[in-house]
């Protein structure tokens, strides 16, 4: 199960693939994620990245694209895994399909009202980085803590509800050229995700069956969309 997330801001990537690896056990490789564990690490690749970000420039394609590719020649890719964050760029969706064959490009589609409440009520474990939300499902039972290990839950800077409009704007400009390319080549599964995913996530695991990608078990089966 070889996928790519595409959507703006608090259109639920992280939430979605949060669930699908936790029930398939596949990794959920986020670029995003990448680069902030080498800025963290003060590798060279950080140092690398943070010129750019410093600068309020985009990596550039043949960096993220080496991350990409090192990063799906790991063992635990075997039996697939999810791209979030990646690819970006009409360069880089045409370097991933030298890369491997993805099975499916799914576009979590959500209005620009719903985004803002979900980001600004966003919270992450810096810890395990799993990620809850103050408004919806799932919620910190304790506090603003991790469920998990207790950390301290912490709000990123750029969920505040004014850079999550510009963001999503930004997201519709620069994104409009993937989804055509995924659309064309037949890939795109659009879904409305307004919606829950308690609502959203059997229709999309049905679907998936029905068209031959969900080819393996669950390693827990009783893992439920929250």
């Amino acid at each position: 199960m070889k996928l790519v997330f595409i959507g703006a801001p608090g259109a639920g990537k992280g939430t979605y693939a949060q669930y699908l690896r936790e029930k398939y056990c596949i990794p959920h490789i986020s670029t995003g994620d990448i680069f902030r564990e080498e800025i963290a690490k003060g590798s060279e690749l950080g140092r690398r990245v943070k010129e750019y970000i410093d600068r309020g420039e985009l990596v550039p394609d043949d960096i993220v694209i080496e991350v990409v590719k090192k990063r799906l020649n790991q063992p635990d890719t075997r039996n697939g895994f999810i791209l979030d964050g990646f690819p970006r760029t009409l360069n880089q969706a045409r370097a991933l399909d030298e890369i491997v064959v993805i099975d499916a490009v799914i576009y979590l589609n959500v209005s620009e009202e719903v985004a803002v409440k979900r980001l600004s009520g966003r919270r992450i474990c810096p810890v395990c980085g799993r990620v809850y939300n103050i408004y919806y499902e799932p919620k910190p039972r304790n506090d603003e803590k991790c469920d998990y290990d207790g950390a301290q839950l912490i709000m990123r800077e750029d969920d505040r509800p004014e850079i999550v409009r510009n963001r999503y704007r930004v997201f519709h400009e620069t994104f409009k050229p993937i989804i055509d390319y995924y659309r064309n080549k037949g890939l795109l599964i659009e879904v409305d995700s307004n919606r829950s995913i308690r609502e959203v996530m059997p229709e999309l695991e049905e679907l998936l069956k029905k068209k031959g990608i969900l080819r393996i078990k669950p390693c827990k089966p009783d893992i439920k969309p929250d």
